[in-house]
């Protein structure tokens, strides 16, 4: 059936740039078995807290940084800037900084008891060490708006949105390179915009402390939650579509 209003319009695509689409055609079984082959690589990511200090080449991180920034974003305005760590002084001032934050969380119950019996099966506590073993430490700022190089302010759509979905796009792309992280997010996080010297319209999304594993590294036996438990189908499926 035909589109009753195609996209680009005639006149948009006279007014504006586009370019056909890069399509790789596979059939229906060549689609089961790479998204059966995607799911199984990634049902083998986990959150690693035990980071193994092995050098790691910055162009490794780049690579998973360029991939995650592919993600969509709000009116296609990427709002995020990717701060990169590895001098050794810096990342213990974040280290100690992020432990002062959670020390307050865990110790002095900032956190209230639900959240942190939720906690309480990982074995988390105010101790990070990781973020100073890890050789690399990534943060994911937010750019709440944009500034334009007369210094007047752009706004930003979907902030939040698109920064999570370039986050999941970079976790997925660190798995796929033999990495592992995990998503750090001390609670106040304002001292990263200083330590790093971010400007005011940026603020911090996630903190990523990446490298290997440290062998041996041991996890939380955790389950996973079926598909049946977060997949609703609304109405009747098509025969086409079983």
């Amino acid at each position: 059936m035909p589109y009753e209003f195609p996209y680009p319009s005639p006149a948009l695509a006279a007014e504006h740039p586009f370019v056909a689409l890069d399509v790789e055609h596979r059939s229906v079984e060549e689609m089961r078995l790479a998204g059966r082959a995607f799911n199984d690589r990634l049902g083998r990511r986990r959150s690693v807290r035990s980071l193994a200090p092995d050098p790691i080449p910055l162009d490794v991180i780049d690579q998973a940084i360029a991939t995650a920034s592919t993600a969509p974003s709000g009116a296609h305005l990427q709002p995020w800037t990717w701060v990169v760590v590895g001098d050794l002084e810096v990342k213990r001032r974040i280290r100690e900084a992020a432990e002062e934050e959670e020390r307050q969380n865990y110790l002095e119950h900032r956190m209230n008891d639900e959240w942190q019996r939720a906690l309480a099966p990982l074995g988390t506590d105010h101790h990070k060490e990781f973020l100073e073993v890890a050789p690399w430490l990534v943060v994911l700022f937010e750019q709440r708006y944009g500034v334009a190089d007369d210094g007047s302010k752009r706004h930003h759509y979907y902030v939040k949105e698109s920064c999570g979905i370039a986050a999941g796009f970079f976790i997925a792309a660190l798995h796929e390179a033999g990495l592992a992280t995990l998503t750090h997010t001390p609670s106040p996080m304002a001292f990263l915009s200083r330590l790093l010297g971010r400007p005011d319209n940026e603020r911090p999304f996630v903190l990523f402390p990446v490298g290997r594993p440290l062998d041996g590294a041991l996890v939380p036996d955790l389950r996973r939650k079926s598909l049946s438990e977060v997949r609703v189908i609304v109405g009747d499926v098509p025969d086409a579509l079983r």
